[in-house]
């Protein structure tokens, strides 16, 4: 059994060697924010944090996180509200299909949670290994330049 903290919940888990954590995440725990998309580390779409580091979940493996602590998507705000950057996503219509907006949220997250004023360079730095196919990407530095000038 592989003991994995999500979200601030303990959970037991029978994993193989092999499983990823993203895997792990969606279908052992149905935490779905975290998408399945190349699999191999380029587009940033299951980014979540790992022990408040953003990682691709898609090249760690689940037994390799026992005893750390992991962040997804679905346990970045207290229930029924919404992370600032969520806020952000919104007023700034900085997504298209949504698809890679979790990623994109989960790295500029733990970018904040490290530099709660991060330069324009560190922000795109940040956004850099997540690729949106709709191509808002003015819009999601825009939201994030919304958090980081809040008063």
């Amino acid at each position: 059994m592989t003991p994995l903290r999500v979200n601030g919940a303990n959970h037991e888990l029978e994993v193989e060697p092999r499983r990823t954590l993203l895997d792990a995440l969606r279908i052992d725990l149905g935490l779905t924010g975290a998408k399945k998309s190349c699999d191999m580390g380029n587009c940033g779409a299951c980014t979540v944090h790992l022990d408040g580091e953003a990682v691709y979940s898609c090249l760690v493996l689940a037994a390799d996180c026992a005893e750390r602590s992991v962040t997804t998507i679905e346990g970045l705000a207290p229930e029924g509200k919404l992370h600032p950057l969520q806020e952000a996503f919104i007023a700034a219509d900085a997504f298209q299909c949504g698809f890679c907006t979790p990623g994109q949220i989960m790295a500029l997250a733990a970018l904040f949670a490290r530099s709660p004023t991060p330069s324009d360079a560190q922000l795109r730095h940040a956004l850099g290994g997540n690729l949106c196919r709709c191509g808002a990407y003015q819009n999601i530095l825009r939201a994030a330049r919304m958090v980081r000038d809040r008063k």
